[in-house]
């Protein structure tokens, strides 16, 4: 064969399989996947928000049996957070013990009621900015005011203590109480009862929750309200990782601090 020859025919079998090779690229790329959906998105779409509540935690959150409604501070905060979204709202019954695990397997969008921003919590879920700031207090009976003035006289042998199970309250205590005796009670609404019954001494609480009672009940004192024992931020809980709904809760709780929602809701329900 000629060279000439032999240099076209070798040209064109390059040719041919550099073609083939390319057609069998193209055909192997996979196809782009379809970006997911932004749970804000989802929830425009649904005309519906979830929201998580414990219903036990006065005066965020309150299951009334009476009128069969939820009511508190965070109560009308989600109605707003609703209305601000064009959406209706739906709420969802949690525990305190179960609030983890029900976000993250999807049972709401985001959970509201007094909850505190912590580092534990931030590892597996999103807490959103800040709202109101409060801390650990005892409330105690008024009678027993000397009595208590500081966290070494309540944690003494002689003290009963009732705490409710799988929050920051339970939490607290375990950390720092050693020698007063600690009941766990399943619902934390019967505990300031019992505090004034004399059934226990102390509840450990947040100042908030303890100045609400103790003005509910004439028994009843909110020791170290204005000094408590820690000082921490309330936040509404979230799923990581969503960028598009945690901003725009985040605009909307800074917007309503702007607007001075935040201090309507605190006149109403903590002053």
């Amino acid at each position: 064969m000629r060279k000439p020859v032999m240099v076209l025919v070798v040209s064109v079998m390059l040719l041919v399989i550099g073609l083939g090779t390319l057609f069998i690229q193209e055909k192997e790329e996979p196809a782009a996947e379809k970006p997911v959906k932004s749970r804000l998105d989802q929830i425009l779409e649904r005309g519906k928000i979830r929201i998580g509540t414990t219903g036990d935690y006065k005066p965020f959150t309150y299951w009334n049996p009476e009128t069969k409604q939820y009511e508190g501070y965070d109560i009308d905060a989600a109605k707003m957070l609703a209305k601000d979204l064009g959406v209706k709202v739906q709420f969802v019954r949690t525990s305190w013990t179960t609030l983890m695990k029900d976000l993250q397997t999807d049972q709401f969008d985001i959970a509201m009621g007094g909850i505190t921003r912590n580092l534990e919590r931030q590892k597996t879920a999103y807490l959103t900015a800040p709202y109101i700031r409060d801390g650990k207090s005892p409330l105690i009976r008024k009678e027993d005011k000397e009595r208590f003035q500081s966290l070494n006289d309540i944690d003494q042998p002689s003290v009963k203590i009732g705490v409710n199970p799988g929050g920051t309250n339970e939490k607290f205590v375990k950390e720092n109480i050693k020698k007063a005796r600690v009941t766990v009670v399943e619902n934390n609404l019967n505990i300031p009862q019992m505090v004034a019954e004399g059934k226990f001494d102390v509840m450990i609480t947040d100042s908030v929750e303890a100045r609400f009672y103790a003005k509910q009940d004439e028994r009843l004192y909110a020791a170290l309200a204005d000094q408590p024992f820690t000082i921490h931020e309330k936040g509404y809980l979230m799923h990581q990782g969503d960028l598009d709904f945690q901003n725009w809760v985040n605009l909307w709780v800074e917007e309503m601090k702007l607007q001075g929602k935040f201090k309507e809701l605190e006149r109403k329900w903590i002053k």
